[in-house]
């Protein structure tokens, strides 16, 4: 297995917390994380996180423990991430929105030894330990410290044990859209390999700063916003969570260059009256992923903010960037997943596992390094999702006759009305062309005649008003007839994960459990 060579001085480096001491010294005083009024170096950031390294060896952690963190995005969480790996265990990033039982959930599966923890979860997580007998340790840390407040905690910081290289680095437990959540074990060379392939890409540089709102519990914002900026050479801008106005105001005050959303994300950004009175000269381009990002949305977004969106695909067992379109001058399409990572292979399957032709579509499955170890403690669940080396990854697509990929939907998703094959997001692309509709999600309802039967929930934009009739009038020369959606109700919001995917699987769930559907 080779090791992962730096950008600048192309010296192997094997662990994420290795990444961040060899960009301390190459540029101690460099900034690396901007967050609020907060500027911290890379430096300050390696000390830190050593210095919480050895308190995290001092509760008894030891060497591929699992220490669960469950910390909204700050400072905190970067120095507890980089800590918890110096100290030789596995992250467990848990969602701060999740409920007690959720969390329990997690707690147990992974037997986390430890959890660090804001005020807020502090007195629930504590009722747990009767329930978890792995879960030693529940520290409430002070969140909102300002960053003297963690340089001065210790003066000797810990240094590392040479000679001891932790293979695996985290475990990203999946959102649960599909059933109960699985923790997918991620290795340290899993993030290298993933990191290097999508800087490549992209072509990031030093002179980037990524603005992250995404939840850094995801792998998206960890990948994308936090280790690859510290890969390329560049910087950090870190918000507490998404909110537009802020948004806008963050972007254009720290002149970030890049950062990336889901598609609901620059749809609500599209709505934001005021967003012309911003400067936004710095922004360079976006990545879109999660979902695949509407056509109509695409262009209208580039055309309003002379900002060009690079739309990629990944999942949590594939360590986040699996396939991106490349940045100009390069020719990208869109509409499209972009191209396999360099070094990283993709294929369309059928559902016998035989490759199909250039336009036919079926199973994507993608096998390269940074493909997860497995299921953490589920070799059933490993078993069904890896086979032959292949992560059989649930997602319909096709691959077009220049190497492109497309998004046809999940196969859970897929509609079959009387033995016909609807793949919901061409119905949704149609819908998104509507001018009053801000977020559409199509599911198959069971339906006793047809099997199934199409239905689309939609969200309007403020201000506007538009009836089922209407909008089946608008589809009317757009799709089949076979492919209208039967059943349109307009919702004031859509259940959606903490990245703010549409939860499509719970929408359906719900809407079946209301009707007596089954």
């Amino acid at each position: 297995m080779g090791l992962i060579h730096q950008a600048k001085n192309n010296d192997p480096v094997e662990t994420l917390q290795e990444l961040l001491k060899r960009r301390a010294q190459e540029a101690p005083g460099k900034p690396f994380l901007f967050f609020k009024d907060q500027i911290w170096s890379r430096q300050e950031l390696d000390i830190a996180s050593s210095i919480l390294a050895q308190e995290i060896k001092d509760l008894g952690v030891k060497a591929q423990d699992r220490v669960a963190l469950i910390v909204p995005n700050g400072p905190e969480f970067i120095l507890h991430f980089f800590g918890i790996l110096k100290a030789g265990a596995l992250v467990v990033p848990v969602n701060t929105a999740l409920k007690e039982e959720e969390i329990s959930f997690i707690l147990k599966d992974s037997g986390a030894v430890c959890a660090f923890t804001g005020p807020s979860h502090e007195k629930s997580l504590k009722s747990l330990t009767d329930r978890i007998p792995s879960l030693k340790t529940i520290q409430a840390l002070p969140l909102g410290e300002d960053k003297n407040f963690w340089l001065k905690k210790g003066t000797v910081p810990f240094i590392e044990e040479k000679g001891t290289v932790p293979f695996s680095a985290s475990l990203i437990y999946t959102s649960g859209t599909t059933g109960f959540p699985k923790g997918a074990e991620l290795t340290h060379r899993n993030y290298l390999f993933d990191v290097q392939k999508f800087v490549e890409a992209t072509q990031m540089n030093e002179s980037d700063r990524f603005l992250c709102f995404l939840p850094l519990f995801h792998v998206n914002a960890q990948v994308v916003t936090l280790l690859s900026p510290l890969y390329c050479g560049g910087a950090m801008v870190l918000m507490e969570k998404f909110a537009p106005k802020e948004f806008f105001e963050t972007l254009s005050s720290k002149k970030a260059t890049s950062f990336s959303g889901v598609p609901s994300v620059y749809s609500v950004l599209l709505g934001v009256p005021d967003s012309a009175n911003y400067d936004l000269s710095s922004l360079r381009f976006c990545i879109c992923g999660a979902a695949p990002m509407p056509v109509e949305i695409f262009e209208r977004f580039e055309k309003k903010f002379n900002a060009y969106i690079l739309e990629g695909y990944g999942l949590s067992e594939g360590t986040c960037v699996s396939s991106i379109n490349p940045p100009p001058p390069q020719k990208r399409k869109i509409g499209s997943i972009g191209l396999a990572l360099k070094d990283q292979n993709m294929k369309i399957l059928d559902s016998a596992g035989t490759e199909l032709p250039r336009g036919e579509i079926g199973e994507i499955a993608i096998q390269g390094e940074n493909v997860m170890k497995g299921y953490w403690n589920n070799s059933s669940a490993t078993s069904q999702t890896i086979r032959d080396g292949w992560l059989y990854t649930g997602d319909l697509g096709y691959q077009d006759a220049n190497g492109f990929f497309f998004i046809a939907g999940r196969s859970k998703e897929m509609i079959i009305r009387g033995g016909e094959n609807i793949y919901p997001k061409e119905v949704e692309e149609s819908l998104y062309r509507h001018p009053a509709i801000l977020e559409a999600a199509v599911i198959g309802l069971p339906d006793q005649r047809w099997g199934e039967e199409v239905a689309a929930f939609l969200v309007l934009k403020e201000g506007q008003s538009l009836t089922a009739k209407d909008v089946r009038l608008f589809l009317k020369d757009k799709i089949a007839d076979y492919k209208i959606p039967r059943q349109i109700e307009i919702l004031s919001s859509l259940p959606k994960t903490a990245t703010g995917k549409i939860q499509k699987l719970k929408l359906k769930k719900e809407i079946c459990e209301r009707e007596g559907l089954r």
